[in-house]
């Protein structure tokens, strides 16, 4: 098996390599496509990996990583499955692509907080016309009064 590539992004500006010794994977039977040869072959891919042990990242990456996909993991394991192609290659390709992306996204820093603003004069103006022509149009729907 070949180490797993994360591509360069916010938070890991020189990329990362996740050792193949640190991924664990295991097959199963697919219940996806495959014909008569879906009961016959283990096309289904389970990737797993060990966040709290593995040397891909540093200590404050590992901290991001854990804290950001705490919902994914089962205990500080990380497990990736991919069903949907028939052939087991091409499910261990997806696996790792997915598993890769979503260390990638994880190690993202937080976007910055938001600056609040006032909207302009002009948007205010146009809202309340907005407003008013719409008001009219539904006062124009009514029954005349018996004035």
């Amino acid at each position: 098996m070949r180490p797993l590539s994360i591509e360069p992004g916010p938070g890991i500006p020189g990329g990362a390599v996740v050792p193949a010794a640190e991924l664990t994977e295991q097959f199963a039977r697919s219940s996806g496509p495959g014909g008569q040869g879906v009961n016959t072959t283990d096309s289904k891919v389970q990737l797993f990996l060990d966040l709290a042990t593995t040397t891909a990242f540093t200590e404050a990456q590992r901290q991001r990583v854990l804290r950001n996909l705490e919902h994914r993991l089962a205990g500080t394991v990380l497990m990736v499955e991919a069903s949907r192609q028939r052939a087991q290659v091409r499910n261990r390709a997806a696996a790792r692509q997915r598993m890769a992306e979503l260390l990638r996204e994880a190690l993202a820093p937080p976007p910055p907080a938001r600056r609040a603003t006032r909207p302009t004069r002009g948007s205010v103006r146009r809202r309340l016309a907005a407003k008013q022509r719409r008001s009219e149009i539904k006062d124009a729907r009514r029954k005349p009064r018996d004035d």
